[in-house]
């Protein structure tokens, strides 16, 4: 079973083909784009499978990155896995970015990984030394996200670190495209959909008292 993996829920935007037997990546593609994906996106998926030698009609599994992360890279990157596994008749499965990065920056102890959400918020989630989560994915305050880390007995990994624990270097929130494809492998697509994972709501809203009265 050959999957191809999808990352577009940060500043980057990347494409790779794996073999989960061989754990090996076939071929990659990508760069930082900032802005951009739905444009760069197919183009990167090209270049992966021009690298390795692989047609459309080779893969078995897509897997996808869902968030937390940027709305619109989040997006782009689901639209596209899905309409690819919906023509191809393959599975699709979501991989979350925390998971992503707690396995990315996994060194054998309790890890925190935290996301700088901005607006003095914190994406967070906590995973056991042998990478099992042992929350679900969150938002936090802060305030609120700073005494859950003060609380915290081992490493603290992404944006959000300098931020919760002193002396703490400052992380990143860019994942590994193995680790995606990695993940996608083994994780279950019926418990992992490709679904967006928005833990903040929308910042538009729809005005109340505007509606037009139909006749």
């Amino acid at each position: 079973m050959i999957v191809l993996a999808i990352d577009t829920a940060g500043t980057g935007c990347h494409a790779a083909l794996y073999d989960p037997d061989e754990d090996r990546i076939l071929g990659a593609a990508g760069a930082d784009i900032g802005r951009g994906h739905a444009e760069r996106l197919m183009e990167f998926v090209d270049a992966a499978f021009d690298a390795a030698g692989l047609t459309l009609k080779d893969i078995g599994r897509i897997a996808v990155t869902i968030g937390p992360g940027s709305f619109t890279g989040i997006r782009v990157g689901v639209a596209a896995a899905r309409g690819l596994a919906l023509a191809l008749g393959v599975p699709a499965v979501g991989v979350s970015t925390l998971s992503a990065l707690a396995a990315d920056r996994r060194a054998g102890l309790p890890l925190l990984v935290a996301m700088d959400a901005r607006r003095d918020e914190v994406y967070w989630q906590r995973f056991a030394a042998d990478g099992s989560a042992l929350s679900s994915p969150a938002i936090a305050s802060l305030e609120a996200a700073q005494a859950l880390a003060a609380g915290h007995d081992g490493a603290i990994a992404g944006s959000a670190a300098a931020l919760l624990r002193d002396g703490a270097p400052q992380g990143s929130d860019s994942v590994s495209i193995a680790t995606v494809a990695r993940l996608g492998a083994r994780l279950d697509p019926a418990d992992h959909p490709p679904k967006p994972l928005y833990l903040r709501g929308p910042d538009a809203k729809p005005q109340a008292g505007f509606a037009i009265k139909r006749a």
